[in-house]
């Protein structure tokens, strides 16, 4: 079982002690300290072998407390340490033989040069390169650039990539297993925009402020309304489609 680097109690182990989790339990547990952690998000990091859940007869997953203390380790190496899923599996499995790995780092950075992880300096955008995106995604150039086209993904102006856009690369590769192609997800596009957008207004007056406190604040802030915009949206998606995920 693998040990979390922060000491106390593991998220969701009272709700495991009467027996394995349903993902829907799985959610509730992870989001105390990861508000944006969705159910698609948790299933997306089981496709990609990242948790192995068992199954019941019917079908639905049941997750263990060891699954559930992965996810959390998963979850905040993608925060702490911007890492993409193809490191952090790799870096899993490296501690599951027993080896004693350093945890590696992916660009975070500040005026295009890297920020050591023990620096005292304030939070900076995590980036990567665009051969490590190719790499981390799994898809070649001439799908990357036809994304780019349909403004799914957009390098920063340095010509590197917020390392979130690892994620989206790997959320769009899924669906077009489905035959949802880029140029259909140009409306997903949009609307994430504008839900962005309306959080930034709320936001706006706090960034501004002289008072460093107060700007410290519009980041979380910003974090806070980012999770309830991603979870009403999900919350409307099932709605409209008149499903309830398990």
């Amino acid at each position: 079982m693998l040990r979390t680097p922060r000491g106390g109690t593991e998220p969701g182990a009272a709700a495991a002690e009467g027996g394995a989790m349903s993902i829907g339990t799985v959610l509730n547990a992870l989001r105390d300290e990861f508000p944006e952690v969705t159910i698609s998000k948790i299933r997306f990091l089981e496709s990609e072998g990242l948790v192995e859940p068992q199954r019941t007869p019917s079908g639905y997953r049941k997750f263990s407390l060891g699954d559930v203390e992965r996810l959390g380790h998963v979850l905040r190496m993608q925060r702490d340490h911007y890492l993409p899923l193809k490191v952090i599996r790799e870096h899993l499995d490296a501690m599951e033989r027993g080896e004693a790995v350093p945890l590696p780092t992916v660009g975070r950075q500040r005026d295009g040069q890297a920020v050591p992880e023990s620096s005292d300096a304030p939070p900076t955008t995590a980036r990567i390169g665009r051969a490590e995106l190719l790499a981390a995604a799994g898809i070649d150039e001439r799908e990357l650039k036809e994304w780019e086209s349909y403004g799914l993904v957009a390098p920063l102006e340095d010509g590197v990539y917020d390392a979130e856009v690892v994620t989206v690369a790997a959320l769009v590769s899924e669906l077009g297993r489905f035959g949802i192609e880029p140029r259909h997800l140009r409306l997903m596009k949009a609307a994430a925009d504008r839900e962005a957008g309306l959080v930034d207004q709320v936001v706006a007056p706090l960034r501004r402020h002289r008072n460093p406190q107060t700007r410290a604040h519009a980041e979380a802030r910003t974090k806070e309304l980012a999770g309830l915009t991603v979870r009403l949206h999900a919350a409307l998606v099932q709605t409209a489609l008149g499903v309830r995920l398990p």
